[in-house]
């Protein structure tokens, strides 16, 4: 579970094995029992969340979307595209 970086106490990371075929662009963020992936193309969206707020997944969105472009280079490294 690579991590790309760390926001608030927040983790931002994605697994190495996104099933097969493999899932677009996006991104999972973790902060303690707190979970929520984000896809990120065509626009920043929240695909699912466990136990975050409503106010925690707007900021969240604002932050995956500022750094966008660090997770797409952070995923193209990893998955070798």
């Amino acid at each position: 579970m690579p991590t790309i970086f760390r926001y608030r106490g927040y983790r931002f990371f994605f697994f190495s094995n996104e099933g097969d075929p493999a899932e677009p662009l996006h991104v999972h963020v973790r902060k303690a029992e707190k979970v929520a992936k984000f896809w990120l193309e065509p626009q920043v969206i929240v695909a699912a969340s466990y136990g975050m707020t409503s106010a925690e997944l707007h900021t969240l969105t604002q932050v995956v979307a500022e750094n966008r472009e660090l997770i797409r280079s952070a995923w193209n490294e990893h998955f070798d595209q």
